[in-house]
């Protein structure tokens, strides 16, 4: 989110963004070489890193489920929670050692994400449980761990008060190919300095990866939420389309370092949105995406929450809603959008 705002629009978009937070391609170490006479990555480019194999069912955890839980449209249900902090340990450690297999196919990687965001999710709000389930993971997931929590705890220490009893007026849609996005962040940081890691955080922070196709009420558009007046400004915009990923991408890193990103990236962030909060859960997800790159693969799969007055909703991609809807409406007719009590 921009800078220029007045303190009133500033907190309006703040509490936007915060229901957000909140995701197939594997991630590279290659540079990407082959572009068209725009700058953007040929469609010949091949996969950063092709999946090497797809483990056999019995190498993927089991995840949590019930019988008879009501259904979204990819045939998945909202992801059950155990309450037991050693069965909780397990399965975060399964979880997250395996979606850093750089064998497992990109098509595994759906429900474990969904599973995954869920659960830190859930977490963030249960300190006692958070604690214990902490000291039942082996350090290296301590550590994956405690990112995933800071950062979600991060974005609640911005919002106070009770959820919302409506839904904003959104499209949900599928979000651009991760190696596309990919090839995006990286191409942007090499022409400014911003890391890729810092640029894929925004995006995910912001739309859920560009997830989210909607007009904020202080008029941020595009998949990094970017003010007209804003990508208007000469060096910010440069004449490109605002909701299109590639150019707003390499926007946020250009709007980044005139906010000063390139001497103190803390500071760029609170150019971008005005909250200490804001910036200290981008960076958790960034050194996430920096110690282990093939963590993208799995916020890239993440999906779309909202903290509703009924509970933490799934939007599910294909959601819309042409102006806000009532909770009990959309509940009424999307049951699988609410969490299992």
């Amino acid at each position: 989110m921009n800078g220029r705002l007045s303190d009133k629009r500033i907190w309006i978009r703040l509490l936007m963004s915060l229901p957000v937070l909140l995701c197939p391609i594997t991630v590279a170490c290659k540079t990407v070489n082959g572009v068209d006479a725009t700058g953007r990555p040929s469609r010949s480019d091949q996969p950063l890193v092709p999946t090497l194999g797809k483990p056999s069912a019995a190498d993927l955890p089991e995840l949590p489920s019930q019988v008879g839980l009501p259904r979204a449209p990819n045939g998945l249900h909202y992801p059950l929670v155990p309450n037991e902090p050693a069965e909780l340990a397990e399965l975060i450690s399964n979880i997250e050692a395996a979606v850093v297999n750089p064998q497992l196919a990109n098509a595994d990687i759906t429900a474990l994400a969904h599973q995954q965001q869920v659960i830190y999710r859930v977490l963030s709000h249960r300190p006692d449980l958070s604690a214990a389930v902490r000291s039942r993971l082996e350090p290296r997931w301590q550590w994956v761990f405690d990112q995933h929590i800071a950062a979600r705890r991060a974005f609640l220490a911005m919002h106070h008060g009770p959820g919302s009893s409506t839904l904003p007026a959104w499209r949900i849609q599928s979000p651009v190919a991760a190696d596309q996005l990919l090839k995006a962040y990286r191409s942007a940081s090499a022409a400014t300095g911003i890391d890729w890691t810092v640029l894929a955080a925004v995006n995910l922070v912001e739309t859920g990866m560009g997830r989210i196709d909607g007009v904020s009420v202080a008029n941020a558009q595009g998949p990094m939420q970017f003010l007209p007046t804003t990508w208007s400004e000469p060096g910010i915009g440069n004449g490109g389309d605002i909701r299109d990923p590639w150019d707003s991408i390499h926007a946020a890193a250009r709007y980044l370092v005139r906010r000063g990103g390139l001497k103190d990236i803390r500071r760029g962030l609170w150019g971008y949105n005005n909250s200490d909060h804001y910036g200290r859960a981008v960076l958790h997800y960034a050194a996430l995406l920096k110690k282990e790159p093939l963590t993208y693969r799995s916020l890239h799969q993440w999906q779309i929450h909202y903290a509703s007055s009924a509970g933490d909703l799934w939007l599910h991609e294909g959601f819309e809603e042409p102006k806000p809807v009532n909770v009990t409406d959309h509940l009424r007719r999307r049951p699988y959008s609410a969490p299992h009590r």
